[in-house]
């Protein structure tokens, strides 16, 4: 939360001082562009998509340290006039995503023979967006969207988390299967729901696509298929990040001394 709020009117404060010293033409083509979640909707019900005007309703902590930064980038365009651009995206899922997120989770797990946690009955709802599919909207916002405004990037596939479990492990059961020559279904388990859970986040990307051009590459079949593949290929990333060896990998390459 403290990076969310205090991290962000940081960044912005230091942005501002360096884009009021730029040349006219300089700041002509400055944009600071802010990335923020779905989250800061709040939850739907069975029908309707989060568009770029629904109200701010967070649910939880988190989100609603992510609301606050939001506000703070719009609050900087308007009393300063800071060239800002926000966008919100759904769920994010695919190589390099560390292990405590759902799909690497479950990869991890059932490769370890460990259970496959799902919260509450597995029902809620997510809209899945491929890696690749965000940083190319990203990019395409930072070069093309026009500042003050606000674009929500989604992937168009709405799955429920026990959805995504089983097709997990059916893709498993096909590239990786067990030894034992079980489905790796049975390592299921279904654990007590986390406070404040979201029922379903749904994201309507029709103002990015219409007025950028922009519309996701993969589906949520054929970016599954390259994620476990890629997991499958990346044993000793996987255990570098694990183990928590990642972290003197960045100690000793990104030291004070380094960055001199």
């Amino acid at each position: 939360m403290w990076t969310n709020i205090v991290g962000t009117y940081t960044l912005l404060e230091a942005t501002r001082a360096h884009w009021m010293a730029l040349a006219p033409e300089d700041k002509a083509t400055f944009r600071f562009h802010h990335v923020s979640t779905d989250e800061v909707y709040g939850s739907l019900g069975a029908d309707g998509l989060f568009t770029e005007t629904t109200s701010y309703s967070p649910n939880s902590p988190y989100s609603a340290s992510k609301a606050s930064s939001d506000h703070l980038v719009r609050a900087w365009r308007h009393t300063y006039g800071l060239p800002v651009l926000v966008t919100n995206c759904s769920n994010n899922y695919g190589p390099y995503q560390f292990p405590e997120k759902l799909i690497p989770l479950v990869i991890l797990n059932a490769l370890r023979g460990k259970p496959l946690p799902i919260y509450g009955k597995g029902d809620n709802v997510r809209d899945w967006l491929y890696v690749d599919d965000h940083a190319r909207a990203l990019w395409r916002v930072f070069e093309k969207g026009l500042p003050g405004e606000t674009y929500n990037i989604g992937g168009h596939n709405e799955k429920t988390n026990l959805e995504v479990v089983d097709t997990l492990c059916a893709l498993l059961d096909e590239l990786k299967p067990r030894g034992d020559g079980r489905k790796y279904q049975e390592q299921k388990t279904f654990v007590a729901d986390r406070p404040g859970h979201d029922r379903r986040y749904a994201i309507d990307a029709t103002k990015i696509e219409r007025e950028l051009g922009w519309t996701p590459g993969e589906s949520f079949g054929t970016g599954l298929r390259k994620t476990v593949a890629w997991y499958l290929a990346n044993a000793d990333w996987i255990e570098h990040v694990v183990s928590g060896e990642y972290r003197n990998w960045v100690k000793q390459n990104y030291s004070d001394r380094n960055l001199a």
